[in-house]
């Protein structure tokens, strides 16, 4: 009796460190700050890095759109230089979630070339309209000058990963017919 309990408290103590794995090694559910909570579960929900970055895109763009928006609003908001970093916080912090998931889609080696073109073509035009933000023209230039000029150099970066990403993947393989 007591060697089994001998046994039975060894198989104990060593399995003790693993109870606690699945709140050491899991992957946090916690929204994102940036993301609304319909967004945040829409991301979960996806399971392909390639969709994944085309919501992000999306998000991103959407973002953009909100940002300017509140640039041009003529109503008097004590709270607009808040709004307008966080804004383009939030379009940054979109811009490099999709560009995570491009390493994700290697390493799990999954064809996304379709997502890096829409990355790649939305990006472009995401670069335009950063720039044409950055020529410095409003009285609330001064109050998000260093956030926009981080997005500014976030997407750079994430543009150069989807260029090298296009590059490095390959194509899907295709699928004969047997003869």
């Amino acid at each position: 009796m007591k060697r089994q309990l001998g046994i039975f408290v060894g198989v104990a103590a060593a399995l003790l460190p693993f109870a606690a794995a699945p709140r050491v090694f899991a992957v946090p559910q916690g929204k994102m700050d940036y993301l609304t909570e319909t967004e945040a579960d829409k991301i979960r929900d996806t399971m392909s890095p390639g969709d994944r970055i085309k919501l992000y895109v999306s998000f991103a763009e959407d973002r953009l759109t909100k940002f300017q928006y509140e640039l041009t609003r003529q109503s008097p908001d004590r709270r607009k230089d808040e709004m307008l970093n966080s804004l383009m916080n939030a379009y940054a912090g979109c811009v490099d979630d999709a560009s995570d998931q491009i390493e994700v889609a290697k390493q799990k080696q999954v064809d996304i070339h379709a997502a890096l073109k829409i990355f790649g073509d939305k990006g472009k035009t995401f670069l335009e309209t950063l720039a044409k933000l950055n020529q410095g023209s409003g009285p609330d230039f001064d109050s998000y000058k260093e956030t926009l000029e981080d997005a500014i150099e976030g997407t750079k970066d994430a543009m150069t990963a989807t260029e090298k990403a296009q590059k490095e993947m390959l194509p899907a393989p295709v699928r004969r017919k047997p003869s």
